[in-house]
């Protein structure tokens, strides 16, 4: 299986590079902001545990995440070649718990993708998102603290990959075009 997680700090094109490379490859696409997204909107026990928390631009705890991915990969897995995991692992611990329930998969992470990208682009993106999508969790005030919890909590997500050498950098300035061509080449390398 080809299973790929997609990194980057919010705003960096995670979700614009996830479509190309989950057809390209056949590989299911795990959003856990859509997902979280949806059980929101649902308003299932989940989703209201996960929307205060949300709003204020902080991350779920590793158990309501994983909960809800490792549902997500037991409905889907005979389905794809592998998948793509946009936004998650976010954490060490979910670093962790994704290693344990790949392994019960007799298969693993094939590599992290990070998308680098200069912080006063991905505020302006963001804001411009907001704007064009009218999405409430993208205030300058959310997109702050969001960066804030990135910094703090999900940047040691790239040292736990590093460890294993599975981490590939990307430039993700540029157009969707160049950038998606970067990621085709390099994981052709390594699947």
């Amino acid at each position: 299986m080809l299973n790929i997680v997609l990194f980057g700090a919010p705003g960096a094109g995670k979700g614009t590079q996830a479509a190309f490379i989950t057809e390209k490859y056949n590989l299911g696409h795990i959003s856990t902001g859509d997902i979280i997204r949806a059980e929101i909107k649902a308003e299932s026990p989940t989703g209201l545990r996960a929307k205060s928390i949300v709003e204020a631009g902080g991350l779920l705890s590793d158990d309501i995440v994983v909960q809800l991915i490792e549902s997500h990969i037991e409905k889907n897995r005979t389905n794809y070649k592998g998948f793509l995991f946009d936004g998650f692992p976010r954490t060490v611990g979910q670093c962790r718990a994704l290693t344990e329930m790949m392994s019960k998969l007799n298969t693993e992470i094939t590599a992290l993708i990070s998308l680098e990208v200069p912080e006063e682009e991905l505020v302006a993106r963001l804001l411009k998102r907001a704007e064009i999508e009218g999405r409430k969790d993208d205030t300058p005030e959310v997109i702050r603290n969001r960066f804030t919890e990135y910094n703090a909590k999900t940047l040691p997500v790239i040292d736990y990959y590093k460890e294993a050498d599975k981490v590939i950098s990307i430039n993700g300035t540029g157009g969707i075009k160049e950038i998606t061509e970067q990621i085709i080449t390099k994981i052709d390398k390594v699947k």
